[in-house]
């Protein structure tokens, strides 16, 4: 507490100016001397005699110790000491050295007349007589409570922040002195660089960095820069003390005292290597996303024309075995081909979140049916035995029935690929146990083989992007190693789970269980027939191989076509020849395909149908095409039947309910 500071009496008021003026130190007497004591009111000025007993107290004294003149005189000075004082002998090792040296100093607690304390900061002088006796002794107290307990906080201030900064374990905290000599050391500059406090203080803080970096004088150059502008921020390699090297986001401050004066700077440096390494991934990331997008567009526009005319060929009656086996191999392979670029850009799209999903009911029967319509062929081609087993279960779930087919006909096709020529491949649709939440069991998918099974070492990893299981020199398997982690990255997609079980031994083959959350089926529909009827549809693209196969596969589906090569001559003969639907190519030289669509729904009243057909197959492609008109979005090669239904839906009106 702050001291009082009581009112001197009327007797202890300071002497008039006249009277002071006419005063020297020559002509003081003992009266003056008592009246200047008298008017100290913030100093406790006590007599004591050889003894250590009170002979006299001025009223500061009075007002420190809250006690009166009659209460003090007479008694002991230890009186005024705390009982812990008191036990150690204090208050006679205070006169002791006050005796033997002429005064003593100290500050410590003392003890009001009722007992409150006081922090006091104390002398004790000697007074001698003229014949060099010791006469007794005058104590002089000021209360320095108040200032003790600014003392106090800024003592426990300063010790919680050092507190906080040796306890940092992520942040190397440390002072440098102004020369860039290492002066202290928190816990987070041992974790971070390796050094022990003991080892690196006084040390140079080049010693932190790269030899080709501190060679150029860099560290210094840091200084410099803190100095001028007061603060200097970088990242860059640092060096620990086993030589290793790591990223580092380095903060130097420089540091003044309350004079102004230059102490030296603060380093704070942070170790960033993970995030550098992470941000490095998601860079690389971001490149091969879209490197697979480019590398799927210019796979798909020459796949385009073969697929074209694969099925063209499909469809004319021919005599000759070796035609209709090379039309076939053909087919094959340009299948195959098409499923890796379709895994590559599925992959980029769900590793990069772009990949979209329909939420619309979908029955597993029917697609569990078309995934295993897909392998027959690759199981026949190996003389593999395909079994499906739906029995009589029926479950719907909540999904994107293409992605459903993906990822059952995927689990089909590796269990052919690593199944031996005649073995057997089973596809099972069933029911599991209820789900907790609806109360509906949930739907299992079972894919099955006798194959040569998985490796206990790899079904941990099995799931993972790029990863195969164990293949023979020839690697006669082939594939990229991209199916079955895009089964799993689906089936999660869909809120289920994928597991493998396999015992590793040859002919015991493995098992893939697809479990899904199950939904109701929906109401039931009313279908609606259609009767076809010449239309018109124009092919739009500069690629003129692509642009003339399209137009045959039209025409074989019933449909007239006509063709044009860009983007200029499209618009022409849109307004010339008003057809029904356009399929429009979108990488065209002249006039991309959006531009195309958007000057026909500008200037036309009526703007035919317009159908992407494209190698760009991110979802991003997808979403800009609609953006800029489009119906349908289809990538090359195209997908015959999906491409059938379009037209159909779009060519064929409706008929009425009962006509």
């Amino acid at each position: 507490m702050a001291a009082e500071t009581p009112v001197p009496p009327a007797s202890a008021s300071p002497a008039p100016a006249s009277i002071s003026r006419r005063l020297s130190p020559d002509t003081l007497s003992d009266a003056d001397f008592r009246l200047m004591v008298e008017a100290v009111g913030d100093h406790a000025i006590v007599m004591l005699d050889p003894d250590g007993i009170i002979v006299d107290c001025n009223p500061g004294a009075q007002a420190l110790y809250r006690c009166d003149r009659a209460w003090a005189v007479g008694q002991h000075v230890s009186l005024f000491y705390t009982p812990e004082a008191l036990d150690e002998g204090l208050p006679a090792r205070d006169l002791q050295q006050a005796r033997e040296n002429g005064r003593v100093h100290g500050e410590g607690w003392e003890v009001r007349q009722n007992g409150p304390r006081f922090w006091g900061d104390t002398v004790i002088t000697r007074l001698d007589g003229p014949d060099g006796t010791v006469r007794g002794f005058v104590k002089i107290t000021r209360d320095f409570t108040e200032r003790r307990q600014q003392e106090e906080l800024l003592r426990a201030s300063e010790e919680r922040f050092r507190l906080i900064v040796e306890g940092v374990k992520d942040y190397a905290i440390f002072m440098l002195d102004p020369g860039g000599h290492v002066a202290s050391w928190n816990l987070g500059a041992q974790h971070t660089k390796g050094y022990a406090a003991e080892e690196i203080i006084g040390q140079h803080f080049s010693k932190f960095y790269p030899p080709e970096v501190a060679a150029r004088g860099w560290p210094a150059e840091e200084l410099r820069n803190a100095l001028r502008d007061g603060r200097f921020e970088d990242e860059g390699w640092r060096v620990r003390k086993d030589g290793s090297r790591f990223w580092a986001s380095v903060v130097i401050t420089a540091v003044y005292d309350r004079a102004g004066r230059h102490r030296g700077f603060a380093k704070v440096t942070r170790d960033l290597t993970e995030r550098r390494r992470i941000t490095a991934l998601e860079d690389e990331g971001r490149r091969m996303t879209t490197f697979l997008a480019m590398l799927g567009h210019e796979l798909r526009n020459p796949l385009a024309p073969i697929s074209n005319a694969v099925a063209l060929l499909k469809r004319e009656q021919t005599e000759s075995r070796v035609l209709r086996n090379t039309r076939d191999i053909i087919d094959r392979q340009l299948r195959q081909m098409t499923r890796l670029i379709d895994d590559l850009l599925d992959v980029g799209r769900i590793t990069s979140g772009k990949i979209q999903l329909e939420a619309k009911p979908v029955r597993l029967r029917d697609a569990v049916l078309d995934a295993a319509d897909a392998v027959r062929a690759l199981a026949a081609q190996k003389e593999q035995r395909l079994e499906v087993q739906v029995h009589a279960a029926d479950p719907w779930i909540t999904g994107d029935r293409a992605r459903i087919v993906q990822v059952v006909s995927n689990l089909l096709h590796n269990a052919c690929k690593f199944t031996p020529i005649g073995g057997q491949v089973t596809v099972t649709l069933g029911a599991g146990a209820a789900d907790a939440a609806t109360g509906m069991p949930e739907a299992e998918i079972s894919v099955r083989d006798n194959g040569m099974g998985v490796q206990p070492q790899d079904l941990q990893k099995i799931f993972d992007l790029f990863v195969q299981g164990e293949q023979d020199v020839a690697r006669s398997s082939g594939g990229l190693g991209l199916g079955l982690s895009l089964v799993q990255q689906l089936v999660s997609l869909h809120g289920g789970r994928v597991s493998v079980f396999s015992s590793g031994r040859p002919g015991e083959g493995s098992e893939f269980l697809v479990q899904l959350p199950a939904a109701a089926p929906p109401e039931p529909g009313v279908g609606l027939s259609r009767s076809p009827e010449d239309r018109l549809v124009l092919v739009v693209d500069d690629n003129k191989d692509a642009a003339e196969t399209l137009s045959l596969l039209v025409q074989s589906l019933g449909y007239a076509t006509q063709v044009v090569h860009g983007g200029l001559a499209a618009i022409e003969a849109a307004k010339e020849l008003r057809p029904d639907v356009m399929l429009i190519d979108i990488g065209m030289p002249d006039l991309d395909g959006h531009a195309v669509v958007r000057r026909l729904r500008a200037e036309l009243v009526d703007p035919p149908v317009a159908i992407a057909v494209t190698g760009y197959g991110q979802a991003a492609d997808r979403e800009t095409s609609y953006e800029a008109g489009f119906h349908s979005h289809l990538t090359k090669p195209v997908d015959v039947e999906r491409m059938t239904d379009i037209l159909t839906h779009l060519l064929r009106p409706v008929e009425q309910p009962g006509s």
